[in-house]
This record gives C-alpha cells, sequence and structure tokens, in this order.
C-alpha cells in the first residue's frame, strides 16, 4: 500500500498511470488458473456511533445493475503478463507505543433499507454470509451501480463494508487514522488518528475488533468496533500492506508476492503461500478483501484486481479497473486504485482509491 511520502518511489515522481475509456459495463480480464500475544490493553469504554444503513443505489443504465445479484464464474484463460515491484528506499522508524485514543463521533440517522437475499452460505469473520461464485460458462463483467462521495484526503489503505458503514485505514506520516465513514455521504462518523510515527495501512474488522496495521511499524492495532477506542496491539516481523479474513484466519500482504495467513485470536503466523499468475510471482499485492473463498487483492502502482484462490495462491481472474478513472468527478493529485469493500447481502463491491473523491458500488455479473 506504499504511496506518496511513504516511499520514494510514491513520491512526486511517480509513474502517471494511463486512463482507459470507462463505461457502465467493464470487461474483466480473464487469466490463468489460476506468534504473537494477545492484545495487552484492556477495552476502554466510549459512546458508540449509531449503526448507519446505506440508502439503496441508483442504478446507472446498464441492463444488468438491477438485476444481477449472483457472482461470476472466475474461469481462467492463459497468460504471460507479470507485475513487477520497484525498489524501496525511504526507512521508517520502529515503535510499539499506543496510538492517540481520541474519537470524535457525530450521530447521523439513515433510513432501514431491505438487504435483499444472502448470496452465500459460509460465514464471514463479520457474522454475514460469505460470497461463493457460482457455476457458469460466460465471463464476468463489472457493472458501475453508483458513485459516492469519498473524502478526497484520504489516502485510503484499507477499506471494509460492515452494518451498513464503512471502516476505513487512512495512511501517511502524520495523517494516519482508522475511521467510520458513511457510505452514501462519505461523512466521516467517527475518528481515531495514531500517532505520527506510525503509518496506517489495512485493516479488517472481526466481530467487535478492528485490527489495522501499520506499514514499516511492525505493529497491528486493535480498535473497538463501536467506538474505535484503542484495546490493544499485535506484534509482526516485517512489513504491512493489506488484511482481510475469513472465518477461520487472517490473510495478510506485506508487498511481496506472498500472502501469510494468521490466527484470529493472536495474529500467529499460521502458513503462507506465494501467488502467481502463468507460473510468475505476482508482486506488490496490496490491499485485501476476502470474499466467500478467494481474495481480491489490489497490485500497487497499477488499477488492477487479482482473484486470487487463497490454498494454491493461483490467480484465477485479473480485473483492470483502469477505466473508472473516467468516471471520476476531480482527478488532479490522485494516487493508484486501493480500497475493495464487499457487501454479502447486496453482491456488491466498492472500489476506491488513494486521494480519490469518489467511491464506485459495482457488481460483478455474467453478460446476458
Amino acid at each position: 500500500m506504499r504511496a506518496g511520502l511513504k516511499r520514494n518511489r510514491r513520491s512526486s515522481g511517480r509513474r502517471s498511470l494511463g486512463r482507459a475509456a470507462g463505461a457502465s459495463a467493464l470487461a474483466l480480464i480473464v487469466l490463468a488458473s489460476c506468534s504473537t500475544p494477545a492484545p495487552t490493553a484492556p477495552p476502554t469504554s466510549g459512546t458508540a456511533p449509531p449503526v448507519e444503513t446505506a440508502e439503496e443505489p441508483i442504478p446507472s443504465s446498464t441492463s444488468h445493475a438491477g438485476t444481477e445479484t449472483s457472482a461470476p464464474s472466475l474461469s481462467a484463460a492463459p497468460s504471460t503478463s507479470t507485475i513487477g515491484r520497484p525498489s524501496e528506499t525511504l526507512t521508517a522508524s520502529t515503535t510499539t507505543d499506543s496510538p492517540a485514543a481520541t474519537t470524535t463521533t457525530l450521530q447521523r440517522t439513515q433510513p432501514t433499507v431491505d438487504p435483499g437475499p444472502a448470496t452465500g452460505t459460509t460465514a464471514a469473520a463479520g457474522g454475514v454470509p460469505a460470497r461463493t461464485a457460482p457455476e457458469s460458462t460466460s465471463p464476468p463483467e463489472l457493472f458501475v451501480l453508483d458513485v459516492f462521495a469519498h473524502d478526497p484526503d484520504a489516502f485510503t489503505q484499507g477499506l471494509v463494508f460492515r452494518d451498513g458503514r464503512f471502516y476505513e485505514s487512512t495512511g501517511l506520516y502524520g495523517r494516519s487514522s482508522v475511521r467510520i465513514v458513511d457510505p452514501t455521504s462519505g461523512e466521516v462518523l467517527a475518528s481515531t488518528p495514531l500517532d505520527s510515527r506510525y503509518f496506517g495501512e489495512g485493516l479488517e474488522v472481526v466481530g467487535e475488533r478492528v485490527v489495522q496495521l501499520t506499514w514499516r511499524e511492525e505493529t497491528a492495532f486493535v480498535w473497538d468496533a463501536r467506538t474505535l477506542d484503542p484495546l490493544g496491539t499485535y506484534s509482526y516481523d516485517g512489513e504491512g500492506w493489506g488484511l482481510c479474513a475469513f472465518a477461520d484466519r487472517f490473510v495478510m500482504s506485506d508487498g511481496s508476492s506472498r500472502l501469510t495467513f494468521r490466527h484470529l485470536d493472536t495474529f500467529e503466523v499460521i502458513g503462507s503461500v506465494q501467488v502467481l499468475l502463468a507460473g510468475e510471482p505476482v508482486e506488490d499485492l496490496n490491499e485485501l478483501e476476502c470474499v466467500g473463498d478467494l481474495v481480491y487483492a489490489n497490485v500497487w502502482f497499477s488499477d488492477e484486481i487479482m482473484v486470487i484462490a487463497p490454498d494454491t495462491g493461483q490467480v484465477i481472474v485479473r480485473i483492470d479497473a483502469t477505466p473508472l478513472r473516467q468516471r471520476l468527478s476531480a482527478t488532479e493529485g490522485i494516487d493508484v486504485l486501493n480500497g475493495i469493500a464487499y457487501d454479502p447481502r447486496r453482491d456488491v463491491f466498492y472500489l476506491t482509491g488513494k486521494l480519490w473523491p469518489d467511491v464506485f458500488e459495482v457488481r460483478i455479473g455474467t453478460s446476458q
């Protein structure tokens, strides 16, 4: 999830990413088949922000926007594409101090919406049904359903949708935070800043805990999911980039081609796998989202999403999301795509990027 002030390669001299023509229906590029102590600080009390429920989106003119409710088949095709990783030059301090605990809460009431039918039976870490791709012979497509406001100053490192709200981790030294956001308005409902010595990275919500990684500080903060009060920390070796969770384990990226599996309670390493595309390692794996039995991974310095079978490490689908840039309400100062959240009740994804002014609500479906 490296970026701007974090590494020289994310400075103003970073490569510019090409913009492609956008459309409501975006074709997916289908490719080759694919320990640590528990938190030490006790919970602290605080006033919980109200549970937010997102309003129904306004579908686009795409014919599938309001009808496609099942996940696509993730079939594979041969490819020889590889993704390189630029060198890193900037260093960062290591510390295990607790973050600042100031929490600002803004109350807001939203109308109740029918969540619609569940689209899977596997229990996700947050306690809601997870999505598993059904059998299909048609290639999947990406349909933009709606576009919502996003804080253009948020250097998004992690994005999760739970109970009608976004949980978001932002990065950059001196600007990192964990926050709860209203999806439809972009309003920050609650926010806790990190000490300036920490660079916030990916996060996941597991039960009543929010676990947030840091880049080179080898510390994961544990927050109360209702109040964002600090509950403690985990320690780990190496860098932290992306984080997601299945019902039985965390999945963590560190900017390499490897995904590491960690215990849900202790954060101990319990396994790992190298991610391969057409037999070649896929470097710069960044923000993650666990969906059904698959991992969706942003690739740093690109607007691509890799869909990975975590038990084998094989990339089974590559999603080209560059056309989303054509739909941004503003493009000055934006960085790469980084932020994948999934709502299993409505079978929709939310995609955004670092310093992007918009969040896109999309559905992955099959053409008719």
